[in-house]
């Protein structure tokens, strides 16, 4: 399974509010030509961003600019605002079989080590923030 690519196209759109925050008009068709992408896919992004309350929105062609603080929003705020996963990330196939010796206990064996690598990624997007991204994109700029 894929984590779908509406978390990096999120990411991408909060570095390009960002880094163009004082410069440019930040408006749908300005970042798309960034993520190369549809407008529409970033209009949906940048209204799920905004339900999360990580950006405002201006009507019309007014652009869109960040709202909270970039050292309060991580990775996991960013996936979890996208639904970049339906539910948990690992799927498991629906019907093993109980007369099987191996798919009467899969469950048992599996579960509790998919919940883990779960929460260990949910982790590790917890302890990045949209501050940390900016800073390594500044500095990869002026190297």
């Amino acid at each position: 399974m894929k984590i779908t690519s509406r978390f990096t196209v999120a990411v991408h759109t909060l570095l390009v509010l960002y880094k163009f925050a004082d410069s440019q008009k930040t408006t749908s068709e300005f970042i798309a030509s960034s993520v190369n992408v549809n407008p529409v896919v970033i209009r949906r992004t940048l209204l799920s961003l905004k339900a999360a309350g990580m950006i405002e929105v201006k009507a019309g062609s007014g652009g869109a600019r960040i709202v909270k603080n970039l050292k309060e929003i991580t990775l996991y705020d960013v996936f979890k605002a996208v639904d970049s996963v339906d539910g948990d990330l690992f799927h498991f196939h629906e019907n093993p079989n109980p007369a099987c010796p191996v798919g009467k206990t899969i469950h048992a064996v599996l579960d509790g080590h998919l919940a883990d690598a779960q929460r260990a990624m949910e982790n590790s997007l917890k302890g990045v923030t949209l501050y940390n991204l900016a800073e390594e994109l500044d500095a990869r700029a002026q190297a």
